[in-house]
């Protein structure tokens, strides 16, 4: 199953970078996302999972800017049985641009989701959003979680900026 759900993370990110290729300049990598996500239930179609996100700019950016605080919300449509003591998420943000200014992941996003635990538990979220469907995240890692849970579907992140 968690194989399964891996491929389909993999295929879904190829076709959107890919389909964004044609339309964009070349995207790079402008920094990380990584998230503290609150513990949760799972309600059989809806997953919510509440979270707290930094922002990080990738060390050749221009302009420097501090790192930047993010609250945000993922919720999933899709197989979400379960219950998760909290988990660590991270993402490598892509842009068509390399500078960015303050506040500009802020927005929302949408991809597939696949998490699956027992005890331990690994996923991943490929998402495209944020300012006019300008950023990319891209899962720097699998998600790691203290779960006993099957998660598999359509995600919407939204993040705001503080």
């Amino acid at each position: 199953m968690l194989r399964n759900c891996l491929v389909l993370v993999t295929f879904a990110l190829t076709a959107m970078v890919s389909g964004s290729a044609g339309a964009q300049p070349a995207w790079t990598q402008i920094g990380t996302l990584s998230c503290r996500v609150d513990p949760n239930v799972s309600f059989i179609i809806v997953n919510h999972q509440p979270m707290q996100c930094m922002y990080n700019q990738a060390p050749n950016a221009v302009p420097q800017i501090p790192p930047q605080s993010y609250d945000g919300a993922l919720n999933t449509v899709g197989l979400a049985i379960g219950v998760s003591a909290g988990s660590v998420l991270g993402w490598a943000v892509f842009a068509p641009t390399s500078g960015v200014p303050a506040g500009a992941l802020a927005g929302e996003y949408v991809g597939v989701s696949a998490d699956v635990g027992i005890g331990l538990g690994a996923g991943a979220n490929v998402l495209l959003g944020g300012s006019n469907r300008t950023i990319a995240l891209q899962p720097l890692s699998l998600q790691g979680s203290t779960a006993l849970n099957v998660v598999a579907g359509v995600s919407s992140l939204q993040l705001r900026w503080h």
